[in-house]
């Protein structure tokens, strides 16, 4: 199909990213109620592969042969259009590379926030050029709108505090975000169980998925030593500190990250946990859990949402991981490509390689980054 001049995009017709679970579908469920001419897609990005050995992964529940029966079933149900894009190269390229090198130089990458923005909308919005559809949508919990007085598209908490998605979303560009409607952000997950149940979907009932796509046994380790053998092949064994003195041996910086309390490989009478990797000296510091609380985190890797700017002292809310919890901060240092931020209370384990999401107190998203300390 040849692509379509972003002038000739139909405002009615939306490309919506389908997994086979129950949050996608009802998102396709309810624009098809609106009257939205909706075209589904499942995206292909990883399954069907084989280990080094030749031995046949699991593959991942979002781009299984299972996952794509129940995404056409629906399709069928509610009459409208459904085919698979394969983005497998660019997955691997774009967002496991990142994640392997990440895990080499000592950080702790989190791919969602990136596969957000390179795979589940900028790679979709080109699909939808295709198919001349001005929207995309997704199962994702949070909302979008426009501020006529920053002249922005912003992104802003879902209902469903519990569910909501929008620290991995930062990354979305303004240009992402003026073609995306996100339905769920106003809806409790038990009311979209409930909308399935009414139109008797299959997978009404369908559990969530929570591991990363690609590493559906949560072991990054072997993930990793399975991926780049002889990358892994090169990574040597240093140095334990504890209290500045050496007590051990580790492993492989790649092996490692901040907060992490088991298999470090020393052991006291007390919890010890890694505070510190330190790539260029290919050494790891541990300590007690109290000496890996802090207060300053700094940014970069920037991406302004619902504002342009922060100003020095802006008092501001943050977290520093997912299933982190908002805490008051305040700005100290604000450049084009660099934060620096300060928590009233001190967080524990900070970690570099993972994202810091800003947000102000009405909810709204300001900004995000990669935390660098």
């Amino acid at each position: 199909m040849n692509l379509n001049s972003k002038n000739t995009l139909d405002p009615n017709k939306v490309i919506v990213a389908m997994s086979g679970g129950v949050d996608s579908s009802v998102v396709a469920i309810l624009l098809k109620q609106k009257g939205y001419d909706v075209i589904g897609v499942t995206m292909k990005t990883w399954g069907n592969r084989q280990d080094s050995t030749g031995a046949p992964k699991k593959v991942n529940a979002c781009c299984s042969l299972d996952a794509i029966f129940d995404c056409k079933s629906v399709a069928k149900q509610f009459g409208f259009q459904h085919f698979v894009a394969d983005f497998s190269d660019r997955f691997e390229e774009l967002i496991i590379d990142n994640f392997v090198d990440e895990y080499l130089q000592g950080r702790t990458p989190n791919p969602c926030v990136l596969c957000n923005r390179k795979i589940k909308w900028e790679e979709l919005l080109t699909e939808a050029d295709k198919y001349g559809a001005k929207y995309i949508a997704t199962g994702h919990y949070a909302q979008i709108g426009f501020s006529e007085v920053e002249q922005r598209y912003f992104l802003k908490n879902a209902i469903d505090s519990s569910k909501d998605q929008t620290y991995a979303l930062w990354g979305l560009t303004q240009q992402s975000l003026s073609r995306t409607i996100l339905p769920l952000g106003e809806f409790k997950k038990e009311e979209v169980r409930k909308i399935a149940e009414k139109f008797n979907l299959s997978v009404a009932k369908k559990p969530d998925s929570m591991e990363i796509c690609f590493v559906n046994d949560n072991n990054y380790e072997r993930f990793i030593r399975e991926r780049v053998p002889e990358k892994v092949a090169k990574v040597t064994a240093g140095n334990i500190f504890y209290n500045g003195k050496i007590v051990g041996k580790h492993k492989g910086i790649p092996f490692y990250t901040i907060g992490q309390r088991k298999g470090i490989g020393v052991t006291y009478p007390h919890p010890v946990f890694v505070k510190k990797i330190d790539a260029e000296n290919n050494s790891i510091e541990i300590g007690e859990k109290e000496t890996l609380y802090s207060k300053s985190v700094k940014i970069s890797k920037l991406n302004f949402v619902s504002v342009n700017k922060l100003e020095i002292g802006e008092k501001i809310l943050a977290k520093i991981r997912y299933a982190d919890t908002v805490a008051p901060a305040i700005v100290i240092s604000s450049q084009n490509d660099f934060l620096e931020i300060e928590f009233i209370e001190p967080k524990f384990a900070i970690t570099p390689g993972q994202s810091a999401v800003i947000y102000n107190e009405f909810g709204l998203l300001l900004v995000g980054g990669i935390i660098t300390n």
